[in-house]
């Protein structure tokens, strides 16, 4: 990770976007604001976590995808059902599953449901490895151990609003 800087970038962007554009008002200047530090704080998440899952060779996107398929009932589901669980494009799944397979956490069955797909199957060592990258993110609270029980209810209940609106689920 690189040195720390020593002013807050987005803040600065901030000032350069009001002496730019000094016309679009306080609302747009804090949206900007907003906008750009979620999404460095993405950065800094994903980092984060790819980092602490690294000595379970998992990624994020590959720990979601085992932990999905713990959930389910049968530790199977489709692939189809997993990019849409995970909102994600069919070919970010095929990579996932391509990966977890070669580390041996998951192997591929027809599904017998429909003769054209496939089910991906937690194996033992994906449970296995699962429950200890689990174990480790609750250790540092994904990565937002810096933030109180307040906190993290105002950041769920405001980024939820944000997705609703946005139209990621219903209500």
């Amino acid at each position: 990770m690189p040195a720390p800087l020593p002013f807050d970038p987005v803040a600065r962007a901030g000032e350069s976007w009001q002496r730019c554009y000094p016309d679009a008002g306080e609302p747009v200047y804090s949206a900007m604001r907003a906008v750009t530090s979620i999404m460095r704080a993405q950065q800094i998440l994903i980092a984060g976590l790819d980092t602490a899952l690294r000595p379970f060779n998992l990624t994020f996107s590959r720990y979601e995808a085992l932990v999905l398929l713990t959930f389910s009932s049968t530790g199977a589901l489709p692939l189809s059902k997993i990019g849409e669980r995970l909102q994600v494009h069919a070919t970010s799944v095929t990579n996932v599953v391509d990966r977890l397979e070669a580390s041996g956490f998951v192997k591929r069955e027809p599904n017998p449901r429909d003769g054209r797909g496939t089910l991906a199957v937690i194996t033992e060592a994906g449970r296995e490895v699962a429950d200890a990258a689990t174990q480790e993110l609750h250790r540092n609270r994904f990565g937002l151990q810096s933030l109180d029980q307040d906190d993290l209810d105002r950041l769920f209940g405001t980024l939820r609003r944000l997705r609703a609106d946005a139209g990621d689920f219903v209500e």
